[in-house]
């Protein structure tokens, strides 16, 4: 993995999405007595920053497996991401989703032009699922996360973040199953200057902070979390970047993520989902260690169920 391949990953993905806005808040920088700049993935197209991965990874196929298709499982954003990246190059999407994944996921999925298959609500079921697609349809799997192909897409966030601002101390990332931040740890390494990268999770949902602990990819008993995009577990290729990588991660209450999250509706103006609310939450509960810094924060997606909000 090469600083030349991040660098070629965005030129190719760049026609198909947005280079997406960095906002600052002074009160948000008083608040939290540093210098915040967030990257703002919400407004991605498919309101997420997992376009970015999705379009590298469909781009990187060959024009035989263009002709046959793609399939992932996913119950959320990756759904909708390469259903519409997918749909940008012609080429048909088959969608593994459990039973109980939220309908404006479905909704969206349908809209990008996925085509939904749906399972029992179990990472097996999901599995299985997807490898009878491939078997039946002749169609590439990609995985929403533990791809490289996937993860270098996902690191073009924070390479675009540090284009515009060369000097940040640290950048904060949620994980869940860790291609955004093993992604923005590449670019961090790549194209900072000394740059810190620190994740962040729930306590319902601490696998990756334990995975750092034990040495081995640890999974969660529970995922009673708000935060729905980070209940997965780390992926084998995701892990090892973390653990080179990523300095440290910090869990947060379910509490600090609904407060982090009203902030920035309120403050902000913007629409983000809970997922994307941990890393600033991390930052408030830390904030003493923090302070004075320049700190980078992707604000993954904006996907949220408006029927259903925290606040």
């Amino acid at each position: 993995m090469t600083k030349k391949d991040l660098q070629d990953c965005l030129q190719k993905i760049e026609p198909y999405i947005h280079r997406t806005p960095v906002l600052t808040s002074r009160l948000l920088n008083e608040i939290s007595e540093a210098e915040l700049f967030f990257k703002c993935e919400n407004f991605q197209r498919m309101g997420a920053f997992k376009m970015r991965g999705a379009t590298h990874a469909v781009l990187q196929l060959s024009d035989t497996q263009k002709a046959k298709g793609v399939v992932t499982h996913s119950s959320g954003n990756f759904a909708q991401a390469l259903s519409l990246a997918a749909k940008n190059l012609g080429i048909k999407a088959y969608i593994v989703m459990p039973s109980n994944a939220p309908q404006v996921k479905k909704d969206a999925v349908k809209g990008y032009g996925g085509e939904i298959i749906e399972c029992l609500p179990t990472i097996e079921d999901r599995e299985q699922t997807a490898a009878q697609v491939q078997k039946e349809k002749g169609a590439t799997f990609l995985h929403p996360y533990n791809d490289m192909n996937v993860i270098l897409g996902q690191g073009t966030a924070a390479l675009e973040l540090l284009q515009d601002y060369p000097d940040l101390d640290y950048i904060f990332a949620p994980v869940g199953g860790g291609g955004l931040i093993a992604g923005t740890a590449l670019a961090a390494h790549f194209y900072g200057n000394n740059c810190i990268v620190v994740g962040s999770e729930p306590f319902e949902a601490d696998d990756a902070y334990r995975s750092l602990q034990s040495g081995k990819i640890e999974t969660n008993e529970t995922i009673n979390t708000i935060a729905d995009g980070l209940r997965t577990n780390l992926g084998t290729i995701t892990f090892p970047i973390i653990q080179q990588y990523v300095s440290e991660i910090i869990r947060v209450e379910e509490d600090e993520i609904i407060a982090a999250m009203q902030l920035l509706w309120e403050r902000m103006k913007i629409v983000i989902e809970p997922s994307c609310a941990v890393p600033f939450a991390a930052l408030l509960r830390e904030k003493e260690r923090f302070q004075h810094k320049k700190i980078g924060i992707i604000l993954s997606g904006g996907n949220v169920d408006l029927k259903n909000l925290p606040f």
